[in-house]
């Protein structure tokens, strides 16, 4: 891997901002192709992090830390990905059910799922059937996100699936619902394609079922 590209790698891995901003910086200057910079340096940083948190090296503070790094570099990276047209993986929208206010889980897994290279719509906490038929209809995604962090909260996540059912679009999209009261059992429950126990799940997940398509 070129120098400056490992750079980007480690000091996404080790949480560091600013040598994440600087080094992506550096590497456009160089005229490193944006597509590179993503593919070679961010997105396999972010599956790293998701590797050592599968086996016990990292914990949910150092994902929060690896993935704020990565989206500082994202956002210089962004515009220039746009210019040279690279396509996203995939489009998913994301939000926690109507009801819930909890974020944290949510936010987590918007943030690594942009690293692995999505675009992510998040439509924030409290959100009704209704705003999330609107958000499939507005942005066409391949995916809808469902998070709830409490039991009382749960069931708006079946609500959800049959008001995007009612309006035609269940087809259309994958739906993956997650947080901490939430099981595989449910999932399938309620007529959902994937449930995730956590942030590095989710984006094996949503790979598998945006290559599915």
């Amino acid at each position: 891997m070129d120098t400056t590209l490992q750079k980007i790698f480690d000091s996404i891995v080790e949480g560091d901002q600013q040598a994440v901003t600087e080094n992506v910086q550096a590497a456009l200057n160089d005229g490193t192709p944006p597509g590179i910079i993503l593919n070679q340096a961010m997105i396999a940083a972010m599956r790293e992090v998701g590797s050592r948190f599968e086996q016990g090296d990292f914990y949910v503070p150092e994902m929060l830390i690896s993935a704020r790094a990565m989206q500082k570099g994202l956002a210089i990276l962004k515009p220039v990905l746009k210019q040279a047209e690279i396509k996203a993986t995939g489009k998913i929208v994301i939000g926690t059910v109507k009801g819930d206010l909890h974020d944290i889980g949510k936010n987590l897994v918007g943030m690594m799922l942009e690293g692995a290279g999505f675009e992510v719509v998040d439509l924030g906490t409290d959100i009704t059937p209704d705003e999330f038929v609107e958000a499939v209809q507005e942005h066409e995604p391949d995916l809808v996100g469902l998070s709830a962090l409490l039991t009382t909260t749960m069931p708006n996540m079946k609500t959800t699936i049959e008001a995007l059912e009612v309006a035609g679009l269940r087809a259309k999209v994958k739906v993956v619902i997650g947080g901490a009261p939430v099981t595989e059992q449910y999932a399938r429950q309620i007529g959902a394609d994937g449930y995730s126990a956590d942030a590095s799940r989710a984006v094996t997940l949503a790979n598998m079922l945006v290559s599915s398509n």
